[in-house]
């Protein structure tokens, strides 16, 4: 199957390519936002293409992935086809509801000729998704592998655009928890290099993906702060690097993180509790690590998540 993508969300398009079709990505002159192209630092597959979003007009399309609402008039625009209609198609739903979640109407919601595909059932069950068909297939991650140490007495967590989303990420309760536990916070950088940030917790490092698992393998315990978000990669990730969780408990955390693989909660003395004992005794930070790995590689594991998407995609197109 041939399959037209945009390269919207590098982590999830990672896995999502290593699937058995052919996978096209748009290209624009200056590889912004409508055409990013493959990225230059990600081990995509052969199998993904970059095409010049002028030709794509000359490209056999078999489905398109869409993954903003923007999406369906390109495809418009640059296909000549109506998505849904001329060409199949689904729409991948990365992101939790922002503003009035409970009472906030997907773009989709008032069509059903394209399913909404949801990454978590915290997705599914916050979007008013109306009238659209909708399942969920859950995120698949490529496994760092079992790099876990925990040699330095810190906790390490991710956050993504820590200043402008502070509410959202948590970024407010970061100080509360660095009183708990030394605290080292990191971002994912995909290009450019590595810069620092000082904030009232300490440190923020902004590394490129490789390097950041290296420097949370050797943290003893992983905080996941976010208030809201839909299932941050980085959380899995962590558990896959082998790292025991302390985690909000009002995201898709909640099914993520088994009890025997770290403590989540509402209450934030709760978690500044599980960060003090983490961090003291590494002998059970490992046990619930070793814990986190097994939990995450069984629900996230790449063989589920392709199997799960071809059986979308082979709904979407009769085959």
């Amino acid at each position: 199957m041939r399959i037209l993508l945009w390269h919207v969300h590098e982590r999830w398009t990672t896995a999502f390519v290593r699937g058995a079709h052919d996978y096209l990505v748009p290209l624009v002159p200056d590889r912004g936002p409508d055409g990013r192209g493959r990225p230059r630092a990600s081990p995509w597959p052969a199998t993904v293409r970059e095409v010049p979003w002028n030709r794509l007009r000359g490209e056999d399309v078999d489905l398109v992935v869409l993954q903003r609402p923007r999406e369906l008039d390109l495809v418009r625009r640059w296909l000549r086809r109506r998505p849904g209609r001329d060409v199949p198609a689904v729409y991948v739903e990365h992101d939790a509801p922002a503003g009035n979640a409970p009472g906030t109407r997907h773009p989709l919601a008032g069509r059903d000729d394209i399913p909404l595909v949801h990454v978590t059932h915290f997705n599914d069950l916050f979007w008013d998704s109306g009238r659209a068909p909708t399942e969920v297939v859950e995120h698949g991650v490529v496994d760092p592998g079992h790099h876990y140490t925990g040699e330095l007495p810190r906790a390490g967590a991710v956050v993504d655009d820590p200043i402008r989303r502070a509410r959202v990420t948590g970024t407010d309760l970061l100080p509360r928890f660095a009183a708990a536990a030394p605290l080292d916070v990191f971002g994912l950088k995909v290009t450019g290099l590595p810069y620092r940030l000082r904030f009232p917790f300490g440190t923020f490092e902004d590394l490129p993906r490789e390097k950041m698992h290296a420097e949370l393998a050797r943290r003893r315990v992983y905080l996941h702060p976010y208030r809201w978000t839909s299932l941050g990669p980085s959380l899995i990730e962590a558990m896959l690097l082998g790292m025991p969780v302390v985690a909000l408990a009002t995201t898709e955390a909640v099914e993520a993180v088994p009890p025997e693989a770290g403590v989540i909660s509402t209450r934030v003395a709760t978690l500044t509790d599980a960060l003090r004992g983490f961090v003291t005794d590494p002998a059970r930070a490992r046990q619930c690590g070793k814990a986190a790995r097994t939990a995450a590689l069984a629900r996230y594991g790449l063989g589920r998540f392709l199997s799960d998407w071809d059986r979308v995609l082979g709904r979407a197109t009769g085959r």
